[in-house]
């Protein structure tokens, strides 16, 4: 038998129940817990690779390094502002860093040169064509570095690197005829070079190679 004291103990928890689950039953669904959702792809999340072509691995591009060619152009374009300026000091110092830049440029590609030579001739042919034309960027701004020290009034300064041009170019070559020129407008040399008219005549190699 179920005694009073049970039947009252179970009609006080039964009425202490149903409030608190009616309660419950009338939450806001606010409340209630919704799932995470998936955040988007970020910029720098891993890419998959080309599953046509997984394997190859491509030269890094050296644009954004200092020792290219991409650095010291755009340190030539800075230098040609700076002079469209008249802010010859600003354009002295790019055109010295560019000069720089071409300049080791063009040493390590020889020095590429001379270490492929006679192992694989592609490779040295490469880096040999590579040396030539920066070291053709190089004398560009060493040219435009003389012009600038000729605007300052500093034919000191650009005297010894019209004659570095000369040497590296050979007078014949248009850069080196421009080099020479400004030295001939300076007063530094007195003998106009290409003359007006003249014509460069090849040695008679025929009577020198006679006994």
């Amino acid at each position: 038998m179920i005694s009073a004291i049970t039947v009252r103990f179970f009609r006080h928890t039964c009425l202490t129940f149903l409030p608190v689950m009616a309660a419950f039953s009338f939450l806001p669904p606010g409340n209630a817990q919704t799932p995470t959702p998936n955040l988007p792809n970020t910029p720098n999340q891993a890419q998959p690779l080309d599953p046509s072509n997984p394997n190859v691995l491509r030269p890094t591009p050296q644009n954004n390094t200092l020792l290219s060619t991409a650095a010291g152009q755009r340190l030539m374009t800075e230098a040609s502002n700076a002079v469209a300026s008249q802010n010859y000091t600003l354009a002295t110092q790019k055109l010295q860093e560019a000069r720089e830049v071409f300049n080791q440029m063009s040493n390590f590609y020889q020095e590429l040169a001379a270490s492929f030579s006679g192992i694989d001739n592609r490779v040295a042919d490469s880096q040999r064509k590579k040396a030539l034309e920066t070291a053709q960027m190089r004398d560009d701004a060493t040219y435009q570095l003389a012009l600038v020290h000729r605007a300052q009034n500093r034919s000191e300064l650009a005297v010894p690197l019209l004659v570095q041009i000369i040497r590296s170019q050979n007078p014949t070559r248009d850069l080196g005829k421009k080099a020479y020129q400004q030295l001939f407008e300076l007063g530094f040399v007195d003998t106009p070079f290409p003359r007006t008219g003249a014509t460069t005549t090849p040695p008679n190699t025929s009577q020198s190679n006679q006994r």
